[in-house]
């Protein structure tokens, strides 16, 4: 399994609802996927009540992250490759 701090990633939202986290990423990119909980990014196990937004813009993703006793945050990260991925499964 993967580690969200081995990424290069930036802080966009923190300590927010999942809602806010939704609402966010809705607001802030145009591309806009929806994943089922459990997703897979970057080997990493996306978790929330459904359905999960992920946000792309070029080559940048922008998802929620929850992380145990710290809550939710919006992190934005370069991934080609996992920006492509999500394309496909369109």
């Amino acid at each position: 399994m993967g580690c969200i701090e081995n990424l290069k990633y930036e802080i966009m939202l923190s300590k927010c609802t999942f809602k806010e986290a939704a609402e966010f990423i809705k607001k802030e990119v145009k591309e806009v996927h929806e994943v089922p909980p459990g997703y897979r990014l970057f080997d990493i196990f996306v978790i929330g009540p459904p359905p999960i937004f992920i946000g792309i813009d070029g080559d940048m993703l922008m998802f929620p992250y929850t992380k145990p006793c710290y809550g939710t945050f919006v992190l934005r990260v370069e991934a080609k490759e996992e920006a492509e991925k999500l394309r496909s499964k369109k």
